[in-house]
């Protein structure tokens, strides 16, 4: 039963979100921020809009940013996050086995540690024995069997393109996925229980033990970030591989604003002496461009004329003219004009009579310099009364000129023609026949 609860809290938390939520889109504003990430994608956070976007549909190994999705199994299988787990030296063993590190986990072995503890020591540092314990947990011995869950969990979150081969990061051809699917992922983990706060976390002590658990996310570390820290973030992961290169899914949050900036397969050398840490460098550039740059803006109100829509069957009037349905309060970069944005209706087919103020007539398309990335709903902006002198002559007239009645009309005629003839050919045969009688 509380299983069921949490799954109903989870489910209303996401659905709430989306209700206010303005569908993201492939928009990219003009950014001058170097990039080093092959893979960028920043979305605004309190609306869901993409602002900036290069190659985020592209295919790319996410390393350890895979631990997001484990974090999401891991909680939605635990209805106590309190629940006690034994650090098993087997566990500890598949690690190295593995070819993987520890962080500090490997420690308690023999005693055990909370899902909590468990959760801090997987999302902050960069060992994989937390890992291993959790998945091992969940899978009653068999940590592949968390492999299957992370695959239908990801489709269940909406994820087009990707695909888990283990719960680690560990490099496979067959593990993958893409900017826009790690967003939904990460997205939907912001709304579990203390996911945004373990990602914000720096240092984590279990009980009262000397050493702790300590982030690799310099972004958000003052104590140890040095050139890499950055005030306003707020989160979330950081990951590295030679294949995947350097990678990092991180949030920020200034002035009321809110943003998530995922970049993936930077520059990385396993051999090289010093190796920049390019994601954080470009990460907190994005996001200054970000703060500084962009803007709620309202480029049309509701009160806005957008265009006039064609009215049949209408006492005194041929048209209407439509406006939005409310105001539209979108990001956009403080410098625009009003040029750059265009109200597109999807429909202008004639529309009948009666209308009421406000009823919706049709949508728009929403374009930033021809770039469609909202819509709106357009509303009437008068009340029409309907003639039904026009209406009654106007449906006549549309039903005598549907193919519909037209294909009616030749079948009624060719089937009078076939009773005139076969009448015409019986008649004849009756005559005949009483000559015959005669």
């Amino acid at each position: 039963m509380k299983v069921l609860k949490r799954t109903v809290s989870v489910l209303i938390v996401l659905l709430l979100a989306f209700c206010f939520v303005i569908p993201a889109s492939a928009l990219s504003f003009d950014c001058d921020v170097e990039q080093f990430s092959d893979t960028i994608l920043m979305v605004n956070l309190d609306t869901g809009t993409e602002v900036f976007a290069k190659e985020a549909d592209t295919r790319r190994y996410p390393a350890a940013l895979t631990k997001i999705m484990t974090y999401i199994i891991a909680v939605e299988h635990y209805e106590d996050l309190g629940t006690m787990i034994p650090v098993k030296e087997s566990c500890i063993k598949t690690v190295y086995d593995l070819g993987m590190t520890c962080s500090g986990v490997d420690n308690y072995v023999g005693k055990s540690l909370s899902v909590t503890d468990l959760l801090y020591a997987m999302m902050l540092p960069a060992g994989q024995d937390a890992t291993v314990v959790l998945c091992d947990a969940i899978g009653e011995g068999d940590y592949h069997k968390v492999v299957p869950m992370m695959n239908d969990k990801a489709a269940e979150i909406g994820c087009t393109d990707t695909h888990f081969a283990n719960p680690f990061g560990n490099h496979a051809e067959d593990h993958y996925t893409t900017a826009r699917d790690l967003y939904k992922i990460t997205k939907y983990a912001m709304g579990l229980p203390l996911f945004s706060k373990i990602c914000g976390t720096t240092t984590y002590y279990v009980n009262e033990d000397d050493e702790p658990f300590i982030t690799s996310n310099w972004l958000i570390d003052s104590a140890r970030g040095g050139e890499y820290n950055y005030v306003y973030a707020t989160g979330i992961k950081n990951a590295t591989s030679k294949e995947a290169g350097r990678c990092l899914v991180a949030t920020a949050v200034c002035d009321g604003y809110s943003y998530m900036c995922i970049c993936l397969h930077a520059p990385y050398s396993e051999t090289a002496e010093e190796n920049e840490q390019y994601c954080m460098i470009e990460a907190a550039n994005m996001f200054r461009w970000a703060f500084l740059g962009l803007a709620f803006q309202t480029p049309v109100t509701k009160d806005t004329p957008i265009c006039e829509q064609k009215v049949d069957h209408a006492w005194d009037t041929k048209s209407i003219l439509l406006t939005p349905e409310s105001d539209l309060n979108v990001i956009l970069p403080y410098d625009y004009s009003d040029g750059d944005v265009k109200i597109v209706p999807d429909n202008t087919d004639s529309v009948s009579a009666p209308i009421k103020k406000g009823d919706v007539v049709t949508t728009a398309k929403v374009l930033y310099r021809g770039e469609e990335f909202t819509s709106i709903n357009l509303v009437s902006g008068s009340d029409v009364g309907v003639s039904p002198i026009l209406f009654f002559t106007d449906t006549v007239g549309g039903i005598l000129r549907s193919p519909w009645f037209l294909i009616a009309v030749g079948l009624v005629v060719v089937l009078f023609i076939v009773y005139v003839s076969v009448s015409s050919s019986y008649a004849k045969k009756r005559r005949k026949h009483s000559k015959k009688n005669r």
